[in-house]
């Protein structure tokens, strides 16, 4: 006989499964998931604002409408959280900053506000870095998010609050957000799939001020490729408010091959070092898309990206120096680096930002021109393993020294490019850390991604993997 397993292991999945038959009901797993984040959290400091009353009230109707046989939608009772650079109407978006302590402008995301509508229970807020620009998660605010796979490590960023939640069995889903790489890498370092979808897949409207142009997209966290496809359907959709996303409804309509996929893996980014564990995790898990009937041959990635190595950082500090243009108060009390950050930003000249757009156009059409002879890019999600949790960043990768960006340079094209990304585990670790790949495709092509992705977790899967905590 099967041992039972508690209500806060099971994905939104197969909680939609035992609502329906009546095995368990959502008020049951709302208290389960609270009960696992009073024991876990204080460890890993994933959840920074709780909602546990009205949580707990959602619920209740929630059940109540299982027991008419009338749920709302499939996400309809799954306990999900909210990273903390979405507004939600009754609890504040602070993006880690301490000027935003109690910023609330009772409104939620749209994305937000589609989860909720559809029966969505939200359990609270994830952990940010400042701004939401670092490939960690800390704060002045709330302080240090650890990697529930091991607490002295980081989880990364800055979605690490919101991998952090899922991968400890807090809440099987969180919503996360990804700029340069903010969904994918943390996914990888926690053993989760995160969707970074294609520009606009997921419209935007109540948003914090963007730091890097129209890169911050809106996407799924979950533990299964079937658990993120289900919050993806509730987010995603074109809205009149995000004209964009109307072409991107469009693209992502176009068919798609229904032979066996050209897969190219890219393995290195020229002389950038790549952990030889994670390069060795990623070349098995390429090897099993092979054997999933697919054609995988192995190769550079052919788009010049050497100019975003400069141009990255100029964008972050432009946005920033933009940002405390238009909210004084909001730089008076942020961090110092930050304010050296904006400072910069202040020198660039405008013809430094208009080059930087006409890149990015010129980023997008070569990334079209790509597609036409691969259906698939696959590469690394991050090309380090955690580091210590305190650290922005680790200073060296494979034996090289490495800049703050040097974990991060298989992330941040996809965002330029504005093509959907999908990060999956592989094999973790001889230590027993996570490691992860990330599958991109054309733009439109999200479902494509998933659809390639659940073939292989059906093959290979990872979701019995629990970190010890």
């Amino acid at each position: 006989m099967a041992v039972p397993q508690e209500p806060w292991r099971l994905g939104a999945t197969e909680l939609q499964r035992r609502y329906r038959e009546g095995s368990l009901t959502p008020l049951a797993v709302a208290q389960a998931c609270l009960a696992r984040l009073e024991a876990v959290n204080p460890k890993l400091n994933a959840v920074v604002a709780r909602r546990d009353g009205p949580f707990m009230e959602e619920a209740r109707a929630a059940s109540e409408r299982f027991a008419r046989g009338a749920p709302l939608t499939p996400l309809d009772g799954i306990p999900l959280s909210v990273k903390d650079s979405h507004y939600t109407r009754d609890l504040p978006t602070t993006w880690g900053c301490p000027a935003l302590r109690t910023h609330a402008t009772g409104q939620d995301e749209l994305a937000v506000a589609r989860a909720r509508a559809a029966g969505a229970l939200i359990i609270g807020k994830t952990n940010v870095p400042e701004f939401a620009l670092e490939g960690y998660t800390a704060n002045p605010v709330f302080g240090v998010t650890r990697n529930p796979w091991n607490l002295a490590l980081t989880p990364g960023g800055s979605s690490g609050g919101a991998v952090a939640a899922v991968a400890a069995g807090i809440a099987p889903l969180a919503i996360g957000q990804d700029g340069g790489g903010s969904i994918r890498r943390p996914a990888s370092h926690t053993g989760l799939v995160g969707l970074k979808p294609s520009l606009s897949a997921v419209p935007r409207e109540h948003v914090l001020p963007s730091l890097l142009l129209d890169f911050e997209v809106i996407g799924p966290l979950a533990r299964t490729v079937a658990d993120a496809r289900l919050l993806f359907e509730i987010m995603r959709g074109p809205a009149a408010v995000d004209r964009s996303s109307l072409a991107a409804a469009r693209a992502a309509a176009e068919p798609r091959p229904a032979r066996s996929l050209r897969i190219l893996y890219v393995e290195r980014f020229g002389a950038a070092p790549l952990d030889p564990q994670i390069a060795a995790s990623v070349r098995q898990a390429v090897q099993c898309l092979g054997a999933l009937g697919h054609e995988v041959r192995e190769g550079a990635l052919p788009l010049d990206l050497d100019f975003y190595a400069e141009a990255w950082p100029q964008i972050g500090q432009a946005g920033l120096a933009h940002l405390f243009a238009q909210h004084p108060d909001w730089a008076r009390q942020a961090s110092p680096k930050y304010l050296d950050m904006a400072a910069q930003g202040r020198n660039i000249p405008a013809a430094r930002l208009w080059q930087i757009l006409e890149q990015v156009k010129r980023l997008r059409r070569a990334s079209a021109d790509l597609f036409r002879e691969v259906d698939v890019i696959v590469l690394p999600s991050a090309a380090a393993l955690p580091w210590p949790a305190e650290d922005a960043y680790p200073p060296r990768i494979a034996g090289q020294d490495v800049g703050p960006r040097g974990h991060a340079v298989y992330t941040g094209w996809v965002n330029a490019a504005g093509l959907p990304a999908l990060a999956l585990p592989c094999a973790p670790s001889a230590e027993g850390l996570p490691i992860g790949m990330q599958l991109v495709g054309p733009y439109g092509a999200d479902e494509a991604l998933l659809d390639l992705g659940a073939a292989y977790e059906e093959a290979w899967p990872w979701a019995d993997r629990w970190p010890a905590l």
